[in-house]
């Protein structure tokens, strides 16, 4: 596997997953780095019809959900963690932002673990950044108790697509050595060149009738109105289940 040429799959054959490959997929997540040996996260996995359907409305119905072979939910958990300690009579200090930020980066240092290792069998994967929407009504379908809360999800299977490689910013824009150097409005305007210049990027201007690609994606991708909502809505649920931010 080559992971200059990794994809998102978004189509996937009607060919079922191991057993045994599923269990080497989810242990290559668990042997992954994490603060502490602690392992502040848990993965529900998701293989029945019925439990797709229910969580298919969640990821704004998009079609991978109940067409892939697995799902994986990956949440941060202190859930475990502090149950250990109570009846070791030991102090539950995990319930505070600090932690929600460490188990969080655990859950996804451990889901790009079980990403890798799917695709070095030969299969596709696709990240569903939808969680971040909907993470109460994806608890209650999972059944998640208080502490343990969605971060991520991947959906896999036996790809039936070989999508173009997704354009990305060149090196020079992300890599800093030493430390930050800020960029210059001609520094911006060149490293946004070749993205802007893409013909699917200039279509998505052009059908939403705005000037350039940042208006597409500031206006109507991921919008100021939405994302306040949707922010209000994870707040609220992480108050009643995890702590105040």
């Amino acid at each position: 596997m080559n992971l200059l040429e990794r994809r998102s799959i978004r189509k996937y054959k009607k060919q079922e997953i191991s057993q045994e490959l599923l269990d080497y997929i989810l242990k290559c997540g668990i042997r992954s780095s994490n603060c502490g040996t602690m392992q502040l996260y848990s993965i529900i996995v998701t293989r029945e019809e019925e439990g797709k359907k229910r969580l298919a409305p969640l990821h704004f119905n998009q079609p991978m959900v109940m067409d892939c072979s697995v799902v994986l939910t990956v949440c941060l958990d202190i859930n475990r963690f502090h149950h250990w300690c109570r009846i070791n009579n030991a102090e539950e200090s995990l319930r505070n932002f600090l932690f929600h930020n460490i188990a969080s980066i655990d859950a996804t240092i451990c889901t790009q673990a079980m990403a890798t290792a799917a695709e070095e069998k030969g299969l596709g994967i696709c990240y569903l950044g939808t969680v971040n929407y909907n993470a109460k009504g994806i608890a209650e379908v999972l059944n998640l108790p208080k502490g343990v809360i969605p971060v991520t999800t991947l959906t896999i299977g036996y790809p039936d697509e070989m999508p173009e490689l997704t354009e990305r910013l060149p090196m020079e824009a992300l890599v800093h050595y030493e430390k930050y150097n800020d960029y210059s409005d001609e520094d911006i305007k060149r490293l946004y060149s070749d993205i802007e210049a893409n013909p699917k990027n200039q279509a998505f201007v052009k059908e939403n009738n705005l000037e350039n690609l940042a208006q597409v994606f500031s206006q109507v991708r991921y919008n100021k109105k939405d994302a306040e909502y949707f922010s209000q809505m994870y707040k609220e649920y992480m108050k009643e289940t995890f702590c105040e931010i």
